[in-house]
């Protein structure tokens, strides 16, 4: 049996963009791919406008939590997507990153945290699309 291949996204509050890229991640590969998200410094709880704008899509994500990177996630990861940390997001060596230049959902409204969600969802069907080639867009 082969590995499956991890993704792990990362972004300071892991309240917004991580969040709703992993539940993308999850809702398109399923179980072929191991999802991950973490931030660098976590907020409280996830932004509402995140979890009101993956809801629409029939994607929940209101049970999640913003949690902490764990530097021992880095182990066994396969490509890390950073989204709006710039220095504020650790590197480790020899591990593959991607940056995803995508605006913070922050304090937007829902129409604005939408476009950002679909933003995202073109770079996870993209990326789902290398690891396993079998994964197309709904």
């Amino acid at each position: 049996m082969t590995k499956r291949p991890t993704v792990l996204f990362l972004c300071i509050h892991n309240a917004g963009r991580s969040q709703m890229a992993a539940g993308l991640m999850e809702h398109l590969a399923g179980d072929r791919i191991e999802v991950r998200s973490a931030g660098s410094a976590p907020a409280e709880s996830l932004n509402p406008m995140a979890v009101e704008a993956m809801r629409e899509i029939g994607i929940d994500i209101a049970g999640r939590q913003p949690r902490i990177l764990d530097p021992e996630d880095m182990r066994t990861i396969d490509v890390v997507v950073t989204m709006g940390c710039g220095d504020e997001c650790p590197f480790f060596p020899d591990v593959r990153y991607e940056d995803w230049q995508l605006d913070d959902p922050a304090g937007q409204d829902l129409e604005t945290v939408r476009r950002i969600r679909d933003e995202i969802r073109a770079h996870v069907e993209q990326l789902a699309e290398e690891f396993v080639p079998a994964v197309k867009p709904q």
